[in-house]
């Protein structure tokens, strides 16, 4: 568990919590993908953040606390059951607030110490854009593992790989992406955190299309998903010989992810809206797990 390194008093000493709820890898509301996030003085129990988690019931919540240099914060990243490694539309989210709120310069860059080392965001006239860790996949050898994820999909043709985090399925059209209709159960027996099913687009515009569950996670289908960009776009951009490349993630909400394959980083590419704003009506003697005792 990462520590906040600061004494319990801060700017938000005896007010209400703030948390925000903003979608990422889109300009218009009720697009992209929707994360909740969440500032404070300093990190509580790990159970009290996944109950915010599954209490605000989205693909991911995220904490921030902020460390002595103003741009600098400790981030981590839970989804409705668990906490995970890697999260992109929440860390795009994150700095949207960090910079619309005025608690970060607009311009500056913003550094995130996460359980996946530090990620730092930036700001331009195309967006927000997130320098992540490029990664890598091979192909899976396990012939049980790739025949029940394939039935689990209903299909027989796919060729199957692990990446750092999930499996990733490419498949031969943009529309067998998108007609894709998964047993849920089925795929909550993989044992993997997610599933990326991809393939060429020949779409004006659109590189790429994929698609992303993760059952096991609480999230049978994930609306738009940052971190499985850090491995599709390496992917494709090798097979295609392109660079920069733009992916669409076909899911319901849908959205546009910007791409750019640097050495061993990966630039994203995106913008956000906040649609709500409110505050937990949580006192941080709560927040400590501490009782009233008068």
């Amino acid at each position: 568990m990462i520590q906040s390194p600061h004494p319990r008093t801060s700017f938000m000493s005896n007010a209400d919590i703030s948390i925000w709820q903003v979608d990422a890898f889109t300009s218009k509301p009720f697009g992209g993908n929707p994360a909740a996030i969440c500032i404070l003085p300093e990190f509580p129990s790990d159970e009290w953040m996944q109950n915010l988690a599954g209490e605000m019931n989205l693909s991911e919540t995220a904490f921030l606390v902020r460390e002595s240099d103003r741009s600098t914060y400790q981030l981590r990243w839970f989804t409705p059951n668990v906490e995970v490694d890697l999260c992109g539309h929440a860390t795009l989210a994150s700095a949207h607030v960090l910079w619309e709120q005025g608690l970060v310069a607009k311009g500056s860059e913003i550094r995130f110490q996460t359980r996946s080392g530090e990620l730092v965001c930036s700001q331009s006239d195309r967006g927000i854009t997130l320098d992540f860790p490029a990664l890598d996949c091979s192909l899976v050898d396990d012939e049980k593992l790739s025949s029940d994820l394939k039935s689990a999909f209903g299909i027989t043709k796919a060729t199957v790989y692990q990446t750092a985090f999930d499996l990733m399925m490419v498949v031969q059209s943009g529309e067998s992406v998108m007609e894709l209709r998964p047993n849920y159960q089925a795929l909550k027996d993989i044992p993997t955190r997610g599933v990326i099913v991809t393939s060429q687009d020949d779409r004006d515009g659109i590189d790429f299309v994929s698609r992303f569950f993760a059952p096991r996670c609480g999230i049978d289908e994930d609306p738009v998903t940052g971190s499985a960009h850090c491995c599709l776009a390496p992917y494709w951009s090798k097979r295609l010989g392109i660079n920069p490349l733009v992916g669409h993630q076909a899911s319901r909400r849908g959205g546009m992810v910007r791409c750019e394959v640097d050495d061993a980083r990966v630039l994203l590419t995106g913008d956000a809206v906040t649609v709500l704003e409110g505050r937990l009506m949580i006192s941080l003697a709560d927040l400590r797990g501490e009782r009233d005792k008068t």
